[in-house]
């Protein structure tokens, strides 16, 4: 009888811990997923709440509520027996954590007290990078994601990375759904006052947010709502399937947004591609905005085929890349520094 390989042999210390978690954590959810170590099988997935900066307000606590809600909503996933089973290493991709700098550790801080695991047995980094190990964990390839933010990375198999763009919804948001709905929002204001021509793509923003199309007021209440606290990027993405589905309807200035959005982001990838000297690097498109909106996702590849360059499927999503790194953690000897700094 052939012998079990163990595809994720721990060390002794985290002999009896039998769950691998692998989070990925954006600003709108964030998802967490178990893996039994022995047979890499996935177990359960979980949803929680998404994060923000975390110098931003409540940031800390977005964090650790998102890390353990998820966490917990997996373990509900479980099969009865085995929700109590402990964690042997987890490793989280969240957005706004840039790989090296002070906040990438004080995630880590963070993660420690919301998943109650040693510091050697957890990877903090951002959600790029678990992207990029999910889609590519071998050789080169370049991931670009379009959801509430934007980012592009790359590698180019040797070791390298870069990243593009990705610096915060208020300064670069440039091929993300928060973006997008912007774009509408503000090309419906102008239409409101005279500057655009009025159409069909000003009514349907109104609706979207509960208000009146006929209502002279709306331009006022809408100048109001944009800066409640509640509203945030989040707000304005809300409005992106509002302009894609003017586009699919012929609304040729919703297309023009959408257009506009994809080059930005074929953009990126010419950046990441030039650090890395990638002449025909894959490419994997990841985040609701290109996997939702058809008027940004056409665009993109049109763009890319421009250039030679063609969308492949990833081999895997953040979740898995989370994984792949928590995994990697458990084939170290149990130096917490060493360990500490498996982050890319």
């Amino acid at each position: 009888m052939a012998a079990t390989v163990d595809p994720f042999p721990l060390a002794p210390a985290a002999a009896l811990s039998v769950l691998l978690a692998g989070f990925d954590a954006g600003q709108t959810h964030t998802t967490c997923r178990l893996v039994d170590r022995l047979s890499g099988a996935t177990l359960a997935e979980g949803e929680g709440p998404g994060v923000s900066h975390l110098a931003a307000a409540a940031g800390r606590q977005r964090f650790v509520a998102a890390l353990r809600q998820s966490l917990e909503a997996a373990r509900q996933g479980l099969p009865a027996g085995r929700r109590q089973d402990p964690l042997a290493a987890a490793a989280v991709g969240a957005s706004g954590i840039e790989a090296g700098s002070a906040v990438q550790q004080e995630g880590l801080d963070l993660a420690v007290e919301a998943l109650a695991l040693p510091v050697q047995r957890l990877v903090v980094t951002g959600d790029e990078r678990t992207a990029l190990r999910g889609a590519f964990p071998e050789g080169p390839g370049i991931v670009v994601i379009s959801g509430t933010g934007t980012i592009a990375v790359g590698s180019d198999g040797q070791g390298r990375h870069h990243r593009c763009a990705g610096w915060g919804w208020l300064l670069d948001g440039a091929g993300s759904t928060m973006d997008i709905g912007r774009d509408g929002l503000a090309l419906s204001l102008r239409m409101a006052d005279g500057r655009e021509p009025d159409g069909p793509l000003r009514r349907a923003i109104w609706l979207a947010l509960g208000l009146d199309p006929e209502d002279p007021g709306a331009p006022q209440r809408i100048k109001a709502l944009v800066v409640e606290p509640a509203f945030g990027a989040a707000g304005f993405a809300r409005l992106a399937p509002v302009v894609d589905r003017l586009a699919q309807q012929g609304d040729a200035r919703a297309s023009t947004i959408l257009a506009q959005n994809a080059e930005a982001l074929v953009a990126m990838v010419a950046a990441v591609a030039a650090a890395l000297d990638l002449r025909q690097p894959p490419v994997a498109a990841l985040g609701g905005g290109l996997i939702h909106l058809v008027g940004l996702r056409h665009p993109f590849e049109s763009g890319l085929r421009r250039r030679g360059w063609i969308l492949e499927a990833p081999r895997g999503d953040a979740c898995h890349g989370a994984i792949q790194l928590a995994a990697a953690l458990l084939q170290q000897d149990p130096d917490p520094d060493a360990a500490a700094a498996v982050a890319f």
